[in-house]
């Protein structure tokens, strides 16, 4: 493949990253996963994310160098044209110019975007949205996020930040920390439940699924507790899904959404006994009947989604620019595709990489 048609695409989570370099056929051809471990500091969070991009690259037998772009999805609330994650609770980052800093770090171009609007992209283009012109992207992981395609396009709004349906009020009764569709139907919220009502002496098979070890429980442990008929988990899943089809109809009462896709950890490994679950409180609570036609589907990208979309987005933003010859020079003469490897010269110019992207997919 010609130099400068790799693109690495990030996937910036709460609790894991992954990266992967991708070829111009939308094609995987290296990876690397790592643990996020935000409670480190933003400096180690970037060491292994840097790591991950020289291993990603060894794996696909290229240099840094041979890279054109690298796009990042971040969790929060993100502003992509100057590349600034404005507040990621999980990773505890307010205003951190994540492009400006990540470009120093690899001596190449970066563009920032929301983690669940490159894996609702990524869906759109390449996956379980191909074919529709308006998606709600629901991704349930470490937290609850949502993106949005409206008329062909990721929609962003005014502040850049729509489709944060993890944050949306569901019980405004409840005290703090417990109101929004996040604190109650993230995989955290549905693990923590589940480990207190089984402290609470609510009889269970986790514990025996989990080897006694209650500190940690994967969502591999809560799919196969719900696939064996465990009657707990078949509770506290059911009522999350209930909560999850609630605020989804919400929206598409709201928009007229055609589809919806289901992703992050959770809904990969339960599938369709998660996703049917929420798609049967979602056409329950729709207004009118003909929205009860919304089409609610799990992923197909799976764990790639975010990386592609990221990837996807690169591309379009470097294409873009190039088409009116602004495609801006990088200095990679020393970036060394080494694992070793801290830092690079900086961009030459602006350093915050998207902050005048007029031509960027932002549009």
């Amino acid at each position: 493949m010609a130099k400068g048609l790799y693109i690495v695409g990030v996937d910036l989570g709460g609790t894991n990253m992954q990266v992967a370099v991708v070829g111009s056929n939308n094609r995987i051809m290296g990876r690397a996963k790592k643990k996020t471990r935000a409670s480190e500091g933003s400096v180690r969070v970037l060491d292994r994310l840097v790591d991950g991009v020289h291993e990603a690259c060894i794996q696909a037998g290229i240099s840094l160098r041979d890279v054109a772009v690298v796009g990042v999805g971040a969790p929060g609330a993100v502003d992509p044209k100057r590349g600034v994650v404005l507040e990621a609770m999980n990773l505890r980052w307010n205003d951190f110019p994540l492009a400006a800093t990540l470009s120093k770090r690899l001596g190449q171009q970066v563009v920032v975007d929301n983690d669940v609007n490159c894996a609702v992209y990524g869906e759109y283009k390449l996956g379980a949205g191909k074919g529709a012109s308006e998606i709600l992207g629901v991704w349930i992981g470490t937290g609850v996020g949502g993106g949005l395609i409206l008329n062909g396009g990721l929609y962003y709004g005014t502040t850049f930040t729509a489709g944060e349906i993890g944050q949306t009020i569901l019980l405004p009764g409840s005290p703090p920390g417990s109101r929004t569709l996040e604190n109650n139907c993230s995989r955290s919220a549905i693990v923590d439940r589940l480990v207190r009502l089984i402290r609470g002496n609510n009889q269970s098979i986790i514990p025996d699924l989990a080897e006694g070890d209650l500190v940690d429980i994967k969502a591999r442990i809560v799919a196969q507790a719900y696939a064996k008929g465990d009657r707990l988990t078949v509770q506290v899943i059911k009522n999350a899904a209930d909560l999850i089809g609630i605020s989804v109809a919400n929206v598409v009462t709201l928009l007229g959404i055609q589809r919806v896709v289901i992703g992050g950890g959770l809904t990969e490994s339960m599938g369709e006994s998660l996703v049917s679950l929420i798609r049967e409180a979602t056409r329950v609570n729709v207004y009118p009947a003909v929205c009860r036609a919304v089409e609610v589907v799990a992923t197909k990208l799976q764990a790639d989604a975010g990386t592609l979309g990221a990837a996807v987005l690169a591309r379009q933003w470097l294409e873009s620019r190039s088409k009116i010859g602004r495609a801006p020079a990088v200095k990679k003469s020393a970036a060394k595709a080494s694992p070793a490897h801290r830092a690079s010269p900086a961009v030459k110019g602006k350093t915050g990489l998207a902050a005048k992207a007029s031509a960027s997919p932002l549009k």
